[in-house]
């Protein structure tokens, strides 16, 4: 708990003191050469006001803060040198760093393309998932299109996705609305106004009326199996996908009215859902006429406001953690073209994509990657969609090298986007 204080008025002087330190500090940080970090504030504040009674540790924040945002990109800049020492490193934005480097396995390379940002620098810009098109989940697009679309100036490959269709396969939430649900319990990050999180996702949903209660399996997923009952959104298109073997629908508007109920496909009211599933379990709600449904998730994340799968784990709590096989991921290991996301103890985001598949960049295997990002510093991370997908787009091109050039046309992203007030 911070120290309460008053100051007398003999006691002005000192605090005079504090301000001309502080003064000083932003006059010392104008002059080339000159680095002066965190440390040094809270030690000029302290030969400033010796006698007063204050949370020291308060102060130093408050003073680093407020007074310069210039020495906190300074440390930023220090620490980016620091950590990827012999790389190139690129300015994009305000607390933004793009870094090319190259790493070597074996005696063989592999091409690396990192961007590395500071929230609490970037402040004009947001970072979110972003979907190939605005008007359904069966798209698939260019990075440079999707980047282009929203502003962004960054953007890498985000989680697996139908090929066939490009509806995103996992956890997809954008500004607090959930568009796909998880599949096999796969890792996803979220990310909040103030920081991140991984973990396993599950979905909580039902479907409940008055008498009856049914466990809804996923949202807008392509059926694994007969026996789920999935909610389909006009997110998923116009109407609903074909039923399984003896099953039925149940169109519900976003009222909670059964407004529709057939073993065929029905159009899917706006705002609401057409549920499709064993007739066995939905049997229950035929002649209900109001229904309520139930969607959140485990965990369940508040104020999350967007959410990305993929997987496997690669860092979990500082510690590399992969489990490709708990994930049903196992297709995917080996050494191949990789794409990643974590995050630091700082609050950093870093995106990673690793080329692979040629002589000049072989790829890297999982527990590369994981290795590689907690060397970065993250203390979560996770494995996004890899292979032909990996690409990364920095400021209006491509700046890794995808199989395809320009890289194949994908389902979603995440990206870093200027909002109107930048």
């Amino acid at each position: 708990m911070d120290t309460m204080f008053s100051v007398p008025k003999y006691e002005e002087f000192r605090l005079i003191g504090i301000i001309t330190g502080v003064t000083i500090l932003a006059m010392l940080c104008s002059f080339p050469g000159v680095s002066i970090y965190a440390s040094d504030t809270a030690y000029i504040a302290k030969k400033s006001a010796p006698a007063i009674n204050i949370d020291a540790q308060g102060l130093k924040e408050k003073i680093f803060q407020e007074v310069s945002p210039e020495l906190k990109q300074k440390e930023f800049d220090e620490n980016i040198r620091k950590k990827y020492p012999n790389a190139v490193i690129y300015d994009v934005a305000n607390g933004v760093k793009h870094i090319k480097l190259t790493k070597y396995y074996s005696g063989r390379p592999v091409r690396v393309n990192v961007v590395e940002i500071n929230r609490s620098l970037a402040g004009n810009m947001i970072l979110k998932p972003a979907l190939s098109s605005s008007e359904n989940l069966k798209s698939r697009r260019t990075i440079s299109t999707i980047a282009k679309n929203n502003n962004a100036i960054v953007a890498l490959n985000g989680t697996y996705f139908k090929p066939q269709t490009g509806v995103p396969l996992g956890t997809l939430m954008i500004d607090e609305k959930l568009y796909t649900g998880p599949i096999y319990d796969r890792v996803a990050l979220g990310i909040f106004d103030d920081g991140y999180d991984v973990a396993r996702v599950q979905l909580n949903a039902s479907i409940k009326s008055r008498n009856a209660e049914v466990k809804i399996d996923n949202i807008n997923q392509p059926r694994t199996l007969s026996t789920h009952v999935i909610a389909y959104s006009t997110d998923w298109g116009s109407t609903s996908p074909v039923s399984p073997k003896y099953g039925t629908q149940l169109a519900i508007d976003k009222e909670g009215n059964i407004i529709g109920a057939s073993a065929n496909p029905l159009k899917i009211p706006h705002g609401g859902y057409v549920i499709v599933g064993p007739k066995s379990r939905l049997h229950a709600f035929w002649g209900v006429k109001n229904v309520k449904i139930k969607i959140s998730t485990t965990p369940e994340w508040k104020n999350v406001r967007h959410i990305i799968s993929g997987g496997p784990y690669l860092v979990r709590d500082g510690e590399v953690f992969v489990d490709m096989t708990a994930q049903k991921l196992a297709s995917i290991g080996g050494r191949n073209p990789r794409s990643a996301i974590g995050y630091t103890s700082e609050n950093n985001l870093i995106l990673v994509a690793v080329d692979g598949r040629e002589g000049s960049s072989i790829g890297m295997t999982l527990m590369e990657l994981a290795n590689f990002m907690k060397a970065a510093g993250c203390i979560g991370a996770i494995n996004l969609d890899g292979g032909g997908s990996t690409v990364m787009y920095v400021n209006g091109q491509v700046v890794n090298k995808p199989q395809v050039k320009g890289g194949i046309p994908l389902s979603n992203a995440i990206v870093l986007s200027l909002t109107d007030e930048a």
